[in-house]
């Protein structure tokens, strides 16, 4: 699969055979804190409080997610939910 790709182009069930892919790529690891996808961010990164009600009812259900742009839509890689509200909310991202 050539990555990346534009997030906004393609289907659910693409978007999840991309996120596997970059968690392949990444060897299992946040492209944001470098801790393991399989377990918790960071304690820096856990530490940082975000405010839940800003985000889409099932934001958190799932805990790895696919990084993207969100104004050009490509894809940067896997990471976890929580990373990934931080980056938001901390990075504008």
């Amino acid at each position: 699969m050539k990555l990346p790709v534009n997030y906004n182009e393609i289907s659910t069930s693409k978007r999840r055979e991309v996120r596997e892919e970059y968690i392949k790529i990444q060897k299992g690891i946040c492209m944001y804190c470098n801790n393991p996808l399989q377990s918790e961010p960071s304690k820096e990164i856990k530490s940082k409080k975000i405010t839940p009600s800003l985000y889409p009812p099932n934001f958190f259900k799932w805990p790895v997610h696919l990084h993207h742009d969100h104004i050009s839509g490509i894809t940067k890689g896997a990471i976890h939910n929580y990373c990934n509200a931080v980056m938001w909310e901390y990075n504008d991202e």
